[in-house]
């Protein structure tokens, strides 16, 4: 089973990805959607990567540090032993000041004896575009690409530069450290700097996994998978980005690739959902800040994605240069989905302001400015419900009318009725209530197939679609309706292959999609839980998380025969599922009212 065994770091301003060798092969700098500075995830001989060269009767092993983003490689071999870890400072300042500076650190520890290594350090600014160049000083090297010289990271280092340049081995007699940096630092850079940075950054997210709940089964996952939503949180304007990454196939080979650093209203709805859920309200606060800053009046219409900071427009282009991942082609940077008409994303997004006011309504101003929003997603779900979209599943060719989008539809206005209630604005509610119900009895009279006994993909078809499984989790249909426990039989005997899920298994615009998405697989967990066949969800739950790379990580697919991991990664979609199943099979370990961390 070969799998994407990468550990991410990060700062919530941007990410790197470390192979289970101790290689940087994917990092943008300096923020999360910036042009990468080693990109050999999408090209092994162009894209540059920073990595330790050793013998071959070194024995290399990875872990995360306990409870925390900061990953350890560990290099073994009879002469001795080090230990490389890799961080991101991250901390807290002030009440909502953070340091995060664009800068990744290897420190560089020694375990025992005298290990020797070589440094391979080499950068290719701007996707590969161009040739670099490199400037030694007498504090760091600087890195420029030759076609543009404003264009620099700066390298920090206790080993000689002349040693890293020319790959000579280093007898490793103390601890050391390289410091990658985006910008010029004004501090001196020694080890008593990188401790400090990296006991502060260590405490940050100790504190963090800290305040998180805790739970009485498969707690260790969903820590980890709390970390990777949060690691993949945009700090500046409390976006969530879907994934790391750009181009990772669904398939080896196919040109299902896609650029998903970027905000897609669903994938961050269902996150920040999740971590509400376990315990952090803040980076729900932060997206609803992010959500009232994209409308600039309350006339705007929400688009389905928007870049990290807000941007509307996100040109989708190719990097023919780049071989792509395993040379699955093509590279793209961008993503054209930004201006498809996707129904079903004002439902997730209604969901999670339906908890804002739940949970933490802020001041009369803010709560005013977010029924703003509220009724500016009501206008448009009430205009456009009727109307074909592109579906959850972002099909390229023709607008239909999807089961799934109707439904979300309703979970719309079934919460902004909520809301309505809530705030006492009783005619609001009734109008909304009045066209939620128009949109259920749509879907019950047009959705559901006898033919097949089942909801189908859309109305006018009978094909099946894993996304189905959701009318039971936002509340449409119950649990023990017949219909939904035959569309849940349906859908497994249709769309189960090989232990893992199809999302659908019809021709769409590329063919039919010939891997697992795998958050699929996790929504047919609870699916078989909540109709009464817990004893299979569980072991169908065990058996996905062995699926996990050597982190517990996962991306956005599975390979059926392999089950290697395919798709962007790491994938918000996928932890968050994994949180949410993982919560139907045991409880959270609640603490005396008194006791405080």
């Amino acid at each position: 089973m070969e799998h994407l065994n990468y550990g991410a770091v990060g700062n919530c301003r941007t990410a790197a990805l470390i192979s289970d060798k101790g290689s940087i092969d994917w990092f943008c700098f300096p923020d999360f959607d910036s042009p990468s500075v080693f990109g050999k995830l999408l090209d092994e001989k162009k894209g540059g990567n920073m990595s330790f060269i050793v013998g071959n009767d070194y024995r290399i092993s990875q872990r995360y540090l306990e409870h925390t983003n900061i990953l350890s490689t560990l290099f073994e071999a009879t002469e001795g032993a080090f230990e490389v870890i890799d961080f991101m400072p991250r901390y807290k300042l002030l009440d909502y000041d953070y340091y995060l500076p664009p800068e990744l650190y290897r420190l560089i520890r020694l375990k025992r004896g005298t290990p020797r290594f070589r440094v391979n350090y080499n950068p290719a600014l701007n996707y590969a575009r161009g040739e670099v160049g490199h400037k030694t000083g007498p504090e760091y090297v600087k890195t420029y690409a030759k076609a543009n010289e404003r264009d620099t990271i700066y390298l920090y280092s206790g080993i000689p530069y002349d040693v890293i340049f020319n790959q000579q081995e280093v007898l490793l007699q103390r601890d050391e450290f390289l410091l990658v940096s985006y910008n010029q630092k004004l501090i001196p850079i020694d080890m008593n700097r990188v401790n400090l940075e990296f006991q502060r950054t260590r405490l940050y997210w100790m504190n963090w996994t800290n305040r998180s709940k805790k739970y009485t089964a498969f707690n260790e996952q969903i820590e980890r998978s709390m970390l990777v939503l949060k690691l993949m949180s945009y700090q500046r304007s409390g976006a969530v980005l879907a994934a790391l990454t750009t181009s990772l196939p669904e398939s080896i080979g196919e040109v299902r690739n896609w650029d998903y650093r970027f905000c897609w209203l669903r994938d961050a709805s269902m996150s920040i959902e999740t971590l509400v859920k376990v315990g952090h309200r803040g980076a729900a606060e932060r997206f609803i800040a992010f959500i009232t800053g994209i409308l600039h009046s309350k006339y705007d219409r929400f688009q389905i994605m928007y870049g990290i900071r807000g941007e509307r427009v996100l040109t989708e282009y190719d990097l023919p240069h780049l071989a792509g991942y395993k040379n699955s082609k093509p590279v793209r940077v961008g993503n054209d989905a930004y201006h498809q008409m996707q129904n079903d994303s004002f439902g997730y997004l209604m969901d999670v302001i339906y908890q804002y006011y739940l949970y933490f309504p802020g001041t009369l101003d803010e709560i005013e400015d977010m029924f703003e929003v509220v009724k500016n997603i009501v206008r448009t779900v009430m205009e456009d419900w009727r109307k074909p979209d592109k579906g959850i599943w972002e099909i390229r060719g023709d607008e239909k009318h999807f089961v799934l989008s109707k439904v979300m539809c309703w979970v719309a206005l079934d919460r902004a009725e909520k809301i309505a209630v809530m705030l006492q604005k009783g005619g609001y509610a009734d109008k909304w209530r009045c066209e939620a119900e128009l949109i259920k009895t749509d879907v019950f009279m047009q959705g559901w197939k006898e033919e097949i006994q089942s909801f189908s993909q859309t109305y006018c078809n009978t094909e099946l679609d894993s996304s189905l499984l959701l009318m039971e989790v936002y509340g449409f249909i119950d649990a023990t309706d017949p219909r939904y426990k035959q569309t849940v039989d349906a859908i497994y005997r249709k769309l189960m292959y090989k232990g893992l899920m199809f999302r659908y298994n019809n021709v769409d615009d590329f063919g039919i999609p010939s891997s697992a998405f795998t958050i699929c697989t996790f929504w047919m967990v609870r699916a078989l839980y909540v109709t009464g066949r817990q004893a299979e969800a569980l072991n169908l739950f065990e058996t996905l998380l062995s699926y996990s790379n050597h982190l517990g990580l996962f991306s956005e697919d599975l390979d059926f025969d392999t089950k290697s991991q395919l798709g962007n990664f790491p994938q918000a979609y996928s932890h968050l599922a994994l949180i949410n199943t993982a919560m139907l099979f045991g409880e959270e370990k609640r603490l005396s009212k008194f006791i405080r961390p």
